[in-house]
């Protein structure tokens, strides 16, 4: 009876330790240091800090369902009603976004880029991979359009996990804005979760993946299984651009194939032919702002040679 009650007790202990570690991977992930993003950003000629700082905006803290207040900027030039949110990446911060940003203010549309929960100058405790951030996007665009109307013609702008998150809010709370542009953005998390192991830690899924999502439902109370965007992509019917590194070899670019295919309705599909992930504008910029014209003319009437 004794040995039985220590192996059983050595086997609690083993999976109480695979639980603990692999949600802390999850929940704590490790985000990059915001100096080096900041020099990164600078060296590239994507952010100029005398640029961004001459630019009419306003600073605000909008307040999350979750309890904490995220940091946003808009960036408001024009005196039209056209405005896009720039959803960032995991372990990136709104300075990552300012290379959108640049690229819709040539567009003639006004720009808010804000940090998502526990990134950059937001609150928030741990990071859901697109979960609570949805609910984040939609206080966003609720403020967004409590503030400038509800006529505004929207759009979001996502990468990486900040293109789940998008395609999540859209999918799951609320196709309200008026087109989405999902910068590689991965399918189902489960899958992701499973790919990565094996390239990673060339580790099985199973039994790692049930029991990290057996303990990241008790310790932050939400399943692996409901980030999917793959599970609700037919519920949005607003035009999507999905774009996507062929090369990308962290999340596989048969997750957007796959978006692209079980989407209904108005939608684009392109495959940068370099970069790796979340590289399809810093490596192919020209025709990634082609294609951006292409799918604004197409599905919003935008015309470059009026962009007021």
């Amino acid at each position: 009876m004794k040995k039985t009650f220590q192996l059983l007790f050595t086997a609690f202990l083993f999976l109480c330790t695979i639980g603990f570690y692999f949600t802390n991977k999850l929940m704590y992930i490790k985000k990059k240091d915001e100096e080096q993003i900041l020099k990164r950003e600078k060296e590239a000629g994507r952010y100029n800090p005398e640029e961004f700082d001459s630019l009419p905006k306003l600073d605000v803290f909008i307040s999350s369902p979750s309890g904490y207040l995220l940091k946003a900027v808009l960036v408001e030039p024009y005196s039209n009603n056209r405005y896009i949110i720039i959803s960032h990446g995991v372990t990136e911060n709104k300075i990552n976004s300012i290379k959108y940003m640049n690229l819709f203010l040539k567009r003639g549309f006004n720009v808010l880029i804000y940090d998502h929960r526990r990134h950059g100058e937001s609150g928030g405790k741990t990071t859901s991979f697109g979960h609570y951030e949805k609910f984040d996007l939609k206080a966003v665009v609720d403020w967004l359009k409590h503030e400038k109307g509800d006529s505004i013609q929207l759009g979001i702008h996502g990468e990486s996990m900040g293109a789940v998150t998008m395609l999540l809010y859209a999918g799951m709370l609320c196709d309200g804005a008026d087109f989405y542009i999902a910068d590689c953005p991965f399918s189902n998390f489960k899958e992701q979760l499973r790919y990565r192991l094996k390239i990673e830690m060339k580790l099985p899924s199973w039994p790692l993946l049930p029991i990290a999502n057996l303990f990241l439902r008790i310790r932050d109370k939400y399943s692996i299984h409901e980030v999917s965007p793959i599970a609700f992509i037919q519920n949005i019917h607003h035009p999507i651009l999905f774009i996507h590194s062929k090369k990308d070899d962290y999340i596989l670019p048969a997750m957007t194939e796959e978006l692209f295919a079980k989407k209904n309705g108005p939608k684009m599909l392109y495959l940068a032919a370099n970069g790796l992930h979340a590289q399809s504008f810093s490596q192919n910029q020209k025709d990634y702002e082609h294609v951006i014209d292409e799918f604004l003319e197409k599905h919003i009437g935008y015309n470059p040679s009026n962009v007021v």
